[in-house]
């Protein structure tokens, strides 16, 4: 058995027999709890037995788990545990982007921020700008999950309820930027639309990475990982699609030693400081 600085215990929650589409989600946990338990106990379980595990550890890390949509009842009642209990997360659970359904991307959109347009309500239609198409989709989707286009023609007949409406806009490119913390590790993007997931090492502007700090600072986020996922606009400008605060998929096997080196690095230091924190 090799010896480690015993830093603390780590549940490391994650459901290795999830099935997403074209990537291996089980793969990046293997390898990065494997790099993580060089620094820290560490025992894997699946997201259903976290409240009944998390007790038992020093901090709890939320990594690949899946869809929280396919067990949204046993998810609420494993945070409200959390919160209750003091327990230290991995992800903290006060992140305001997706881990809270997809409401932000109308508060943003409200505000200003460079988001694509987005709408909840009949009457809000019209501040939509024109397009050929239009995209709905509930406010607790994921993975594209009862995501559907609709034609201009057919948006005046679309029941807004529990759905988020918005221009599907035709990019040049999507990119992620990815977080630790407030911290920016790198950068991937999809060069050919019809493929979001054939991604490559992507070397971010001043300008790019402004934009993606703009919201990794609005979310505020104590502790944990953070994927900025942005679209090129054809106008050139990049507009926020979401904010992954919940578990976002890191890509690590596409992107260098040094980039990968780094991003465990700051996760190690991260944990090490969250583990520092009183309960």
């Amino acid at each position: 058995m090799g010896a480690h600085t015993n830093d603390g215990s780590i549940l490391y929650v994650t459901d290795l027999g999830y099935e997403a589409r074209g990537r291996r989600y089980c793969d990046e946990d293997i390898w990065l709890s494997g790099r993580l338990r060089e620094t820290f106990d560490l025992a894997l379980c699946h997201p259903r037995d976290a409240a009944a595990l998390m007790g038992r550890f020093d901090a709890v890390v939320v990594r690949n788990s899946g869809p929280v949509i396919h067990y949204r009842e046993a998810y609420e009642a494993f945070r409200a545990a959390a919160r209750d209990d003091g327990v230290r997360m991995f992800n903290s659970l006060s992140g305001k982007g997706d881990m809270s359904g997809k409401e932000y991307l109308l508060e943003l959109f409200r505000e200003g921020y460079p988001v694509i347009p987005t709408v909840a309500r009949r009457e809000d239609f019209d501040a939509l700008p024109e397009a050929d198409e239009y995209v709905v989709k509930p406010l607790l989707g994921a993975d594209s999950v009862g995501l559907r286009f609709v034609g201009r023609d057919e948006l005046a007949g679309v029941d807004p309820a529990g759905m988020l409406v918005q221009p599907r806009i035709p990019f040049a490119y999507e990119v992620s930027f990815y977080f630790v913390g407030r911290s920016f590790q790198y950068a991937l993007y999809a060069p050919h639309p019809e493929a979001r997931w054939v991604l490559e090492p992507y070397e971010p502007t001043a300008a790019d990475l402004e934009f993606a700090q703009r919201f990794v600072d609005w979310n505020d986020l104590p502790y944990g990982i953070q994927r900025v996922d942005a679209c090129r606009a054809p106008g050139g400008e990049l507009l926020l699609v979401e904010l992954e605060d919940l578990n976002p998929y890191l890509s690590l096997d596409l992107v260098g030693e040094r980039e990968r080196e780094g991003f465990v690095a700051a996760m190690r230091a991260s944990l090490g400081e969250l583990l520092l924190e009183r309960r």
